[in-house]
């Protein structure tokens, strides 16, 4: 167990991580700035995106 501590994180964990955080802020702009809303949305798609193809190969 306390070697799981140390373990790195693998890239698409790191994708993954950043996909949450992006769509919670994607979902707090949503109310507030439309613009920006759509920004973060994209980035989202794009991660998500290059996390599928580091899945499929």
């Amino acid at each position: 167990m306390m070697f799981g501590l140390f373990k790195k994180k693998s890239e698409v964990e790191k994708l993954q991580n950043q996909y949450e955080i992006l769509m919670a802020d994607w979902h707090k702009l949503s109310t507030i700035n439309r613009t920006e809303s759509d920004k973060k949305y994209a980035e989202a798609q794009l991660i998500s995106d290059k996390i599928d193809n580091l899945k499929n190969n």
